[in-house]
């Protein structure tokens, strides 16, 4: 993928087309034996995969969101669980972008890790916590140094067996005002625990365990953010949430795009009793039309939602509606386009080891990622119609108050495959 930078010059990434032939052959491995996708990850780390949303400067490929996104969607037609997985540290590259092109400097320290080809991954979300950035049930406690001890578990970690550096975040409660504190911790800090416990219908290869934080120590120069509890639009916030609702929607286009290729395929080598082809039955023909044009509406606003966070567009409280909006529509429109494709195709699609079988699997992790269907449903109306007034004690009108969107006020979910 190529852009052009504020002052024309080019920046360019592409996946190399003998690298995206040899992670499809694996696919299929790493999903019957429940295996991390571990040559994937070192033969895109060393084709500079880790790097290229690091500016030019920093040694990297300068991309930005959308660009980012379009790499993706490539990489997930080949391997949806490897892009998903790794697109986990790719979220975090963009968010420290956006928050970089924001005016803020508090996530150097990614740009830096990300340069140094370090894996980033996320340890955010929580079992029985919805609120997932804006409350937590992990123990962040004081070391009267600025630096945290954080205990609690998290799900969904994504790359568990291969990240070098691990958001981490829970509640301090030793003042006054509850606080929410974020930092890394790095695999050599010890503390950390992973449990060999991904066994799931789908997205396989990313082997998301949960993890155990028990007392991890992250120093105060690795603290790089405390909010407080609830709704905000701080920048970080903002960078994690567009970053991953975008980047984890182009994973879902890849997918159905490449339903549509294999749907197109199978029926221009099919024909009937009668000789005639597939490919020319007027039901087929407007199945793979009505496919294409879904798949084209969702890419489109990725992309254009894409191209809106890295050129600053301010659509001020819109935004998160129109992120949760297009990331819940996306995942929906991917799974119809792979239905559909496993009813053109017919029974032959029905094999557990056939592409398309695997594909059907897959996608149904995207309902689980945030937002929701529900959570973004939520979202969109507290946007258009205020929040739901509490019930009043006497006869009258309710009256909605307080803020139109709180952003992410109901994403539910986990951050992470």
């Amino acid at each position: 993928m190529t852009e052009a930078n504020s002052t024309g010059k080019r920046r360019s990434w592409t996946l190399p087309e003998d690298l995206l032939v040899r992670i499809a052959e694996r696919a299929p491995r790493y999903d019957a034996e429940n295996a991390f996708a571990a040559e994937d990850l070192d033969e895109l780390r060393a084709a500079g995969y880790l790097r290229i949303g690091v500016p030019i400067t920093d040694g990297g490929s300068g991309l930005g969101l959308r660009a980012t996104a379009a790499v993706q969607r490539r990489l997930a037609r080949a391997a949806p669980a490897t892009a998903l997985g790794l697109g986990m540290h790719q979220v975090w590259v963009q968010a420290a972008r956006s928050v970089s092109a924001r005016g803020e400097s508090f996530l150097q320290s990614v740009t830096t890790h990300a340069a140094a080809d370090r894996l980033l991954a996320f340890g955010v979300s929580e079992p029985g916590n919805d609120r997932v950035l804006f409350d937590s049930l992990t123990v962040a406690e004081p070391d009267g140094d600025g630096g945290y001890r954080f205990t609690g578990t998290k799900v969904s970690t994504s790359l568990a067996p291969a990240w070098d550096v691990l958001s981490v975040f829970g509640k301090d409660v030793s003042g006054d005002e509850p606080r929410l504190v974020h930092g890394f911790a790095l695999r050599a800090d010890g503390g950390i625990r992973h449990l060999d416990d991904w066994d799931t219908l789908g997205m396989r290869a990313t082997q998301s365990r949960t993890t155990l934080l028990e007392g991890v120590h992250v120093p105060a120069d690795r603290i790089v953010r405390s909010l407080p509890v609830g709704p905000t639009a701080d920048p970080l916030v903002f960078g994690v949430f567009a970053a991953f609702e975008l980047l984890v929607a182009s994973v879902y286009v890849g997918i159905a795009e490449r339903a549509v290729e294999l749907t197109v395929a199978h029926v221009r080598d099919r024909r009937g009793l009668d000789g005639r082809a597939r490919a020319d039955d007027p039901d087929v023909r407007r199945a793979v039309a009505d496919m294409q044009g879904a798949v084209d509406a969702v890419a489109l606003q990725v992309d254009a939602l894409a191209r809106d966070v890295d050129e600053l567009e301010d659509h001020g409280a819109r935004w998160f509606p129109l992120l949760v909006g297009t990331k819940a529509r996306t995942v929906d429109t991917a799974q119809h386009v792979v239905d559909e494709a496993m009813r053109v195709v017919g029974g032959g699609a029905f094999r557990a080891t056939g592409e398309l079988a695997r594909l059907a699997r897959d996608v149904r992790a995207g309902q689980y990622h945030p937002s929701t269907r529900d959570s973004a449903a939520r979202t969109i109306a507290a946007a258009m119609l205020g929040p739901v007034a509490a019930a009043e004690p006497v006869a009258g009108p309710a009256v909605a108050s307080g803020p139109v969107a709180a952003p992410m006020s109901a994403a539910g979910g986990t951050i992470s495959s």
